[in-house]
């Protein structure tokens, strides 16, 4: 059985200002070129579909017509489960259509898929909390999915009976998954665990969350699950959340995030990105291959020593999306920021960083005079942060924000 993982698609996000929809769409495509070229028997999403509760119209539209034509005319099960960005709710809301069509959409830890059969031969032979049984077109061999979506506290409260520690939660997951293994993971069937947590080998050290994302909190700091919590019969865990590749080393089976389809900020720079390729089956252990995405936009970061290095490494790289820092020993003007948004379109992030820029500004560092009138701080503010004096506009915007909380 071959089943394509991937996960935090993030549809509708952007970067500052620049949409990322287009890119969206490319590697979307491609990864159901892939699921094609590679005839996958399952596809399993494993959270965070969306950027946001409330996602653009582009961004539902683009969700549903790839994962509809992932499914291969319902040939294909595509296994989508809620992230911590998502809407249990609307993650749910079109299953009856959906299940029509193969895609399968799981929003609760307490989800019950509805038994269905279509036309392709695709059957759910059984299915309970957290958990579906499922008869692909042409095998007798049954694929076993473990479905433990994002939860937040009051879900977890809610819907697994759990109580407020960090103990607590991985007995109860522990439990819970090791009674639907035992009561329908024998070794006639492929065992899958999909889920979106966060997730490492006891005793390791925590790997950082993507810049920007929500973490994934619990009372007392990060809530880390522990691979050991998997039960034995589980041949591959899917993971969402993490935005990079990784494979969790030391697990009996392999567990791994297959990360975003694209780089999402910065912290991400020049970051390969995957689709992994799962063949399992029954009673053997799962081997994983990574496919490298090649469609979206390269994020890069550089540091250039002065206007002519960073006009010669512009031009050089004129396909990626780019944070810029530039060193110089003048302040920027705007016929300088002219000159580098016409060598590139996708500046993202533009960091002046001015050699002597106390004495440039012709004093020395001081303590804060609190003193000040609210419009000299935010001049120092600006100062201290960006290097270089607020501009008109920036300083009439500043003195209108005052103006209106005078008045309220």
């Amino acid at each position: 059985m071959r089943i394509l993982h991937t996960a935090d698609w993030h549809l509708g996000k952007r970067l500052e200002d620049f949409s990322r929809m287009e890119e969206q769409q490319a590697v979307l495509q491609e990864i159901c070129e892939i699921a094609d070229r590679e005839e996958a028997d399952a596809v399993l999403v494993a959270g965070d579909l969306f950027d946001t509760f409330n996602p653009p119209t582009e961004a539902v539209d683009l969700l549903y017509k790839t994962l509809k034509r992932l499914t291969a005319n319902g040939r294909r099960p595509v296994i989508a489960i809620a992230g911590n960005h998502d809407s249990p709710d609307r993650i749910e809301a079109p299953d009856p259509l959906a299940r029509a069509c193969g895609i399968i959409f799981a929003g609760y830890p307490n989800s019950v898929v509805m038994p269905f059969t279509l036309e392709s031969g695709l059957k759910v032979l059984q299915s309970d909390e957290g958990f579906l049984e499922l008869l692909l077109p042409g095998t007798d061999v049954p694929l076993r999915v473990l479905l433990t979506p994002y939860a937040n506290e009051y879900r977890l409260k809610t819907f697994l009976g759990h109580e407020e520690n960090e103990e607590a939660l991985r007995n109860v997951l522990q439990e819970r998954w090791q009674s639907l293994a035992e009561r329908f993971c024998d070794s006639r069937g492929v065992n899958i665990l999909v889920t979106h947590l966060f997730m490492i080998k006891k005793g390791e050290p925590l790997p950082e969350e993507p810049e920007e994302e929500k973490p994934i909190l619990h009372v007392g700091g990060t809530q880390a699950i522990f691979t050991e919590n998997i039960p034995s019969r589980i041949q591959y865990t899917a993971l969402g959340h993490l935005h990079r590749m990784h494979r969790i080393a030391g697990a009996s089976n392999p567990v791994c995030y297959s990360g975003s389809p694209l780089s999402y900020s910065f912290a991400e720079a020049d970051q390969q990105k995957y689709l992994l390729l799962v063949e399992a089956e029954p009673g053997e252990t799962a081997s994983v291959r990574e496919i490298p995405l090649t469609r979206g936009k390269r994020l890069l970061r550089k540091k250039a020593q002065g206007m002519e290095e960073a006009l010669q490494w512009l031009t050089e790289n004129r396909d990626a999306l780019v944070e810029l820092t530039l060193v110089t020993d003048t302040f920027l003007t705007a016929m300088d920021r002219r000159k580098l948004n016409a060598v590139h379109p996708g500046i993202v992030s533009l960091i002046p960083e001015v050699v002597n820029a106390t004495e440039l500004m012709g004093h020395q560092p001081k303590q804060i005079d609190l003193n000040q009138s609210m419009e000299a701080l935010f001049r120092d503010y600006f100062i201290h942060e960006k290097g270089q004096e607020p501009n008109e506009e920036i300083m009439q915007l500043f003195n209108e924000i005052l103006a209106e909380e005078e008045e309220t």
